[in-house]
């Protein structure tokens, strides 16, 4: 992570220091190696009176800020639960669940999950968050400035560049909190006692109050090889599933997914993306026109 920039190598030199502060304030003990995600360090802990929980530090982007926001007002209902939050450092303690996701779950039931997961975790819209459309807004100016020998098929950029417009501009559908990155790799199945409560439960959030439709496309670039065979196939056939398990419209979700992945490509130009480990530009942006011309007819 420290390889990554000036940014990043100050905020692993603190670490240890942060680390050693929340250890402190909220009396936790270590219980485990530590694991970490593409921006995060995650350590097993217990607490004084003897839980299992699991002691997160998020690099402090914009991503992250919101995290305890949304996690707190789910209140563990399809998500996992917070115990405490330190928003300044962006630690959370959360309870711990299993290491077990949905990455060799059957596509079906997996897409089934996901889709109740929907339903769990967009509830009304929350005053403190970031809206999609800011986000959309900003992204489509990007994209109108792409000179027109980027390495995107100008159909696309034009097309997503209308499409983010006119769903920014539509309010048919009410906002609400959305998890944005919710795919196969961030639903753990739940220990006990968690799994009383429900068997999978959703980590990772980065929230913002938006269009749930917003919400498919990790789930159709995610576990790509099972699909990279038959890309148009695959990912209409998941489409599919989570449109019709979700309730969703599926024009607006299928507009969503193209808009999502041509602003992905435009991402993968100027920055080298890691997904399920390293990956080159133009394999990322490969997959990412690719999804967006599977959900088309």
């Amino acid at each position: 992570m420290a390889e990554r920039g000036p940014q990043w190598a100050a905020w692993v030199d603190e670490l240890p220091g942060v680390v050693q502060v929340l250890v402190e304030q909220w009396r936790l003990r270590a219980d485990g190696d530590p694991t970490h995600g593409h921006s995060s360090l995650v350590l097993p802990v217990r607490t004084v009176e003897g839980a299992a929980a699991m002691l997160k530090l998020g690099f402090p982007e914009e991503e992250s800020e919101h995290e305890h926001l949304a996690l707190r007002r789910w209140g563990g209902v399809g998500a996992v639960r917070l115990l405490s939050a330190e928003p300044h450092h962006r630690g959370l303690l959360l309870e711990r669940l299993s290491s077990e996701d949905l990455t060799a779950v059957p596509e079906a039931q997996a897409c089934r999950i996901v889709a109740d997961a929907y339903r769990r975790l967009h509830v009304p819209a929350l005053p403190t968050l970031r809206s999609l459309a800011s986000y959309v807004n900003r992204w489509t100016a990007e994209l109108a400035k792409l000179p027109r020998s980027a390495p995107i098929p100008r159909r696309l950029v034009e097309q997503a560049i209308a499409l983010g417009t006119d769903l920014i501009a539509d309010r048919a559908v009410a906002d609400r909190v959305i998890h944005t990155d919710l795919h196969y790799g961030n639903v753990l199945a739940a220990n006990i006692p968690a799994a009383e409560r429900e068997p999978w439960l959703v980590i990772d959030p980065k929230p913002v109050n938006g269009d749930p439709h917003y919400e498919i496309a990790p789930m159709l670039w995610n576990r790509w090889d099972a699909i990279a065979d038959d890309v148009r196939d695959g990912v209409r056939r998941r489409l599919w599933m989570l449109v019709d398990a979700a309730g969703f419209d599926e024009d607006r979700a299928r507009a969503w997914v193209i808009v999502r992945m041509v602003h992905n490509a435009m991402w993968a130009l100027g920055k080298k993306l890691r997904r399920d480990g390293p990956q080159t530009d133009s394999a990322w942006l490969t997959i990412c026109v690719a999804v967006a011309k599977a959900v088309q007819d």
